[in-house]
């Protein structure tokens, strides 16, 4: 657990602040509708709503039911209607679906639309089409940050990254841009703003935008550096598969608005049991970052000073056994209960990822990072799509394949595609054309790889060594850009020395020390260098977009305030649990202090998840 620290780093931001104000809100907003009334909850709304305000606080405002949103008739007989949503066409045709039918059986009713974090025209035009915009009241709740720990803020806005970067559909690109502006009113002013990438070059416009001249100009900073970063700019870190504690929980278990659901294979009973995964929780805190090998020696060292604890007990006269009782015995207990969750969860892990498959998958991941024996690592590939392993895990492995040698040949473009399709089905061909589009799975173009000269070597010698050879002149025909930045950048760490996991030397122990996450480096050497001079080649096999802003809004530029120290991360697409535990490593190292705000939390599952298409 050694990790050499500075202990100068800064004291983070109060985040509270920020769910009192959405519950503040939240409730003017259900007041304006007088009288009892039933809420209808969008699904995905339900785990940051509790968040937020619970049950209870919705009752004393007169909410009476509460229901999911299910798409079908309404069973409410209240007559007062309230609808809390997302700005989703789905949603809206199923609220006018609602209002039309009470509207045949002759009953009338209010209606009240409340669309988070913001409403669409789209929306509007849709209620006007049906006939009911006369009918309903709709407001916008601006609920876009919700802090998930001290130092992870959530849009929770996982469809923004299928929106922006495969539609091409820029309607969040305010929200974000309102995000930042909330964030900016209530810990700014920010002194220095770096970016890259399309899309937080928009966020970033539309922020400034909303900021009013001589806004907040008084007030002491308690952040002073935004760094917006785009997803498409790092898709191999999302890709790779998650080692860290936190990472690997949520790659199984599913993390979802910071809280996990622990099946009866952890809690050894017959129940389910959700837990939050916070800085509140004692004993995750401190394995949350640390690579999964090094867990249980955590854990057990953990029991044994919790026995030592409870042993203590022994030999106590009353008055001591009192003070033990009222001060220290509820903390051991709850203590006690999450070190068994805990235990349970890693040993559940444990038999999924130890097998020999989880071995051969990580070393196969390995060697495409290093680019070395991409032959066999395509052998493994094809073998896990025609075992049919996983639909996801599959395509996960052929886009990390693709990227990380700048696209397939297209022999071995064509050959994988007809073997996923054999395995998977045919209806997976749109999401092979949603990959495509990305640059997620894509072949090489003619004139990118040696073709001829390869097949007049084919001629001459067996397929093995034809296939070592297609290899050599497709790394000499063309650079892959992962390969240049990751040479550019050491992105992968010399393996001439034992990395030792329990004391990380840098990020890449986050990947077994085989990979330093590319979106975790380019903030490190932007933060160095104060800018993005002398990362021209960077930005350049990056596709630029990069901008540097310093000063604005006449902020406290001194270098040594602690708000210069505490820097707001945006990631625009999602970010993942292991490219939080890289920066936090990073923060230790350099005496910063980051605060990752994303528009949600992603993992490789996901990211591929959001790219399927096959409801044919």
């Amino acid at each position: 657990m050694a990790h050499s620290a500075r202990r100068d780093s800064p004291e983070l931001p109060d985040f509270s602040v920020l769910k009192r104000l959405a519950r503040d809100q939240l409730i003017y907003l259900l007041e304006q509708l007088p009288g009892k009334k039933d809420l209808f909850i969008e699904a995905d709304l339900m785990s940051p709503l509790d968040r937020i305000a619970n049950v209870s606080t919705l009752k004393q405002h007169e909410v009476d039911k509460l229901y999911k949103v299910e798409y079908k008739p309404v069973v409410s007989t209240s007559d007062q209607l309230c609808f809390l949503i997302r700005p989703r066409i789905q949603t809206v045709k199923w609220v006018c679906d609602v209002v039309n039918a009470d509207k045949a059986a002759g009953k009338f009713k209010r209606y009240k639309i409340i669309f988070t974090p913001q409403k669409f025209y789209a929306c509007e035009t849709v209620l006007e089409e049906q006939g009911i915009f006369g009918d309903v009241s709709t407001d916008e709740w601006a609920f876009y940050l919700l802090p998930l720990d001290e130092d992870i803020i959530n849009l929770e806005l996982p469809e923004f990254f299928r929106d922006n970067f495969l539609e091409g559909d820029q309607r969040w690109v305010r929200t974000g841009g309102s995000a930042l502006h909330l964030f900016h009113s209530i810990y700014g002013p920010f002194s220095k703003v770096y970016g890259i990438g399309r899309c937080s070059k928009m966020v970033y416009e539309s922020w400034r935008e909303q900021v009013k001249e001589g806004e907040q100009k008084a007030r002491q900073a308690e952040v002073g550096t935004v760094f917006l970063i785009d997803r498409d700019v790092d898709f191999v870190t999302p890709l790779c598969s998650q080692v860290v504690y936190e990472g690997l929980v949520d790659d199984i278990f599913r993390i979802k608005c910071g809280c996990v659901e622990f099946g009866p294979d952890v809690t050894s009973s017959d129940k389910s049991i959700k837990v939050m995964l916070n800085s509140q929780d004692k004993v995750f805190n401190e394995i949350r970052n640390e690579h999964f090998s090094n867990v249980f020696g955590f854990l057990s060292q953990k029991a044994r000073n919790l026995q030592t604890a409870y042993d203590k007990r022994r030999g106590m006269d009353i008055k001591q056994m009192k003070t033990f009782v009222s001060e220290e015995l509820k903390g051991l207990k709850q203590e006690h209960r999450l070190l068994s969750l805990h235990i349970g969860a890693s040993e559940s892990m444990m038999k999924k990822k130890t097998k020999q498959d989880f071995q051969e998958l990580l070393k196969t991941e390995h060697s495409l990072l290093e680019g070395f024996e991409i032959r066999e690592c395509i052998s493994f590939i094809e073998e896990h799509i025609n075992r049919q392993v996983s639909m996801i895990e599959s395509l996960r492995l052929l886009c990390l394949l693709s990227l990380t040698e700048n696209g397939l040949l297209p022999k071995d473009y064509r050959s994988l595609k007809a073997q996923y399709l054999q395995s998977y089905g045919v209806d997976h061909l749109l999401t092979f054309a949603n990959l495509k589009q990305l640059g997620l799975l894509v072949e090489q173009q003619p004139g990118e790889t040696l073709t001829v000269m390869e097949s007049k070597m084919g001629k001459l010698v067996n397929d093995k060594t034809a296939g070592k050879l297609t290899d050599a002149f497709s790394s000499l025909a063309k650079k892959s850009n992962f390969r240049a930045l990751s040479r550019r950048l050491s992105l992968v760490p010399k393996s001439d020395e034992e990395y030792d996991l329990r004391v990380p030397r840098d990020m890449a122990y986050i990947f077994s020390g085989a990979y330093i996450p590319l979106s975790c480096k380019l903030i490190e050497q932007v933060l160095e260098r104060d800018g993005w001079t002398g990362l021209e080649e960077v930005t350049r096999l990056l596709n630029g977009h990069e901008f540097a802003v310093t000063g604005s809004n006449g902020a406290d530029l001194r270098p040594q305030s602690d708000a210069q120290r505490i820097i707001l991360v945006m990631f625009l697409g999602g970010c993942t649990f292991s490219e939080i535990s890289a920066l936090r490593f990073l923060g230790r190292e350099r005496g910063y202090k980051f605060i990752v705000l994303t528009t949600a939390i992603t993992n490789s599952a996901r990211l591929i998840e959001a790219m399927l298409d096959n409801h044919v």
